[in-house]
């Protein structure tokens, strides 16, 4: 939980120091493309988190689960040691995003 905070305070900071210049990244154009909201803010908000929490290809991959949710469903319930990773990582993401993007 402490961990959690940590980055949502980060990402916070981050997001007032970047402000407007905040460059469009993987999870924010897949949420804005996605069409289950069109609050750009909270896709910025999204995308400012997983700068923080995901590697570029972490992000790259959790934003295919906007157009392909089943893909989620598949890594979740995989016994690859490497989606099992990828997958306590994007936990961590969603955690860390809904506290501060909530």
């Amino acid at each position: 939980m402490k961990n959690v905070i940590r980055i949502a305070a980060t990402a916070f900071t981050l997001s007032l120091c970047m402000g407007s210049i905040a460059k469009a990244g993987p999870l924010d154009r897949a949420c804005q493309q996605g069409g289950r909201t069109s609050n750009s803010e909270l896709c910025s908000c999204i995308q400012n988190v997983a700068d923080i929490t995901l590697s570029n290809s972490d992000q790259r991959r959790a934003a295919k689960f906007f157009t392909d949710p089943d893909k989620a469903q598949e890594v979740r319930t995989s016994s690859r040691p490497s989606d099992t990773d990828f997958w306590a990582r994007y936990k961590n993401f969603v955690s860390a995003a809904e506290g501060y993007c909530g």
